[in-house]
C-alpha cells in the first residue's frame, strides 16, 4: 500500500484529504506543522508528500528545500498546496523542488488525479510512443511492460527502467518530473515541442496553461546537463514556440 504524508495546518482540510486518499486505497500519515512534517518524512519514507506552503514555524517551502537536500527524500514526489492566484508561491515552490502544485480550493478528483500521475511516473515513465509500441507486447507476471531500457543521445545515457541519467560519465540526480521531462525530450529529439505539448505529455493532465512550470524545469535540467547553461547546446529554446533537444 502506498504511503502518503499530508502536511497542512487546517484540521478540517487535512481530515478531508486523508479521508479521500484512504478511500482510494492509500495509507495516510499527517502532520500540522512544518517541523513535524519534516520529521515524519525522514522517519516514515512516504511514497508521496502533499505539502501546504503556509505552515506554522517552518513553512512548506523550507520543508521542501530541506527534503531535497537529503539523500533519502531527494526524489520523493511532492505536491504543494498554494493559495488561489498566488503565482509567486507556485513558482518558488517549483524552484525549491516541488513536482506539482494544487491551488486551493481544489476538488477531490483533481488532487487524486495528480497523486496518481506522480506515483505512476515515479514507478516508470511511459510516453505516448511507449504506450502505442507496447500495447501488444507480452507482459511479465505483474502485467507491466517495461519501457525500452536505454536511450543514448550525445553525452547522455538514460536508463529508463532504473531511472538513472549519466551525462559525460557522471551520474546525475534528477527529481521525478525532471527525469520524465528529459526522457520525453530525448525520445522526441530533433522535434520542436510546444510548452502545451510538454505539459500534456509529461505532466499527463490539463495544467491550465501554466507554461512557466515547463520553463522552470527546463532551467533545472540545463543547470545539470549543459556545460554552459547560459548557452545551451542540448535543450534549445525555439522562440515563441517551445523547446527542442538536439544531440
Amino acid at each position: 500500500m502506498r504511503k502518503i504524508l499530508v502536511v497542512d495546518d487546517e484540521a478540517v482540510l487535512i481530515e478531508a484529504i486523508a479521508y479521500n486518499l484512504e478511500q482510494s486505497g492509500y495509507q495516510v500519515i499527517t502532520a500540522m506543522d512544518g517541523m513535524s512534517g519534516l520529521e515524519l518524512a525522514r522517519k516514515e519514507n512516504p511514497d508521496l508528500i502533499v505539502l501546504d506552503i503556509m505552515l506554522p514555524g517552518m513553512d512548506g517551502l523550507e520543508v521542501c528545500r530541506q527534503l531535497r537536500r537529503e539523500d533519502r527524500t531527494a526524489t520523493v514526489p511532492i505536491i504543494m498546496l498554494t493559495a488561489k492566484g498566488d503565482e509567486i508561491d507556485r513558482v518558488v515552490g517549483l524552484e525549491v523542488g516541488a513536482d506539482d502544485y494544487v491551488t486551493k480550493p481544489f476538488g477531490r478528483r483533481e488532487l487524486l488525479a495528480r497523486v496518481r500521475a506522480l506515483l505512476r511516473r515515479a514507478d516508470y515513465p511511459v510516453s505516448l510512443e511507449d504506450r502505442s509500441s507496447t500495447q501488444d507486447a507480452s507482459t511479465d507476471k505483474g502485467g507491466i511492460v517495461p519501457p525500452r531500457s536505454e536511450l543514448v543521445a550525445g553525452p547522455l545515457r538514460i536508463d529508463q527502467a532504473g531511472r538513472r541519467v549519466n551525462c559525460r560519465g557522471q551520474e546525475l540526480e534528477l527529481q521525478p518530473k525532471q527525469f520524465d521531462l528529459l526522457t520525453y525530450l530525448v525520445r522526441n529529439r530533433g522535434t520542436v515541442l510546444t510548452r502545451d505539448q510538454l505539459l500534456h505529455n509529461v505532466w499527463g493532465y490539463d495544467y491550465a496553461g501554466d507554461t512557466r512550470t515547463v520553463d522552470v524545469h527546463v532551467r533545472w535540467l540545463r543547470e545539470k546537463l549543459e556545460e554552459d547553461p547560459a548557452s545551451p547546446k542540448l535543450i534549445q529554446t525555439v522562440r515563441g514556440v517551445g523547446y527542442v533537444f538536439r544531440s
